[in-house]
């Protein structure tokens, strides 16, 4: 199921990169400018699920886990 979803998302990114090429080659683009290219391009990226939340969780827990070793340390040396 995933592999059709990613399969399908990989077309629609080919397709997207296809017009940006035929775009610098000098034939008609989709796109009226750079920032919808770019605003299509993230919303492709989106539905492939590569902007996931998880990702940015960690900093989140490494600033936790110091700051509990950092605090515990001045309980110790205290």
């Amino acid at each position: 199921m995933d592999s059709s979803r990613s399969q399908n998302a990989d077309t629609a990114l080919m397709s997207l990169e296809a017009d940006a090429a035929s775009a610098r080659g000098g034939f008609a683009c989709l796109f009226s400018s750079a920032e919808e290219y770019e605003t299509a391009l993230i919303s492709e990226r989106r539905a492939q699920g590569r902007y996931d939340q998880q990702r940015r969780l960690w900093p989140v827990v490494m600033f936790i886990g110091c700051s509990l070793l950092l605090a515990g340390s001045l309980l110790l040396l205290s």
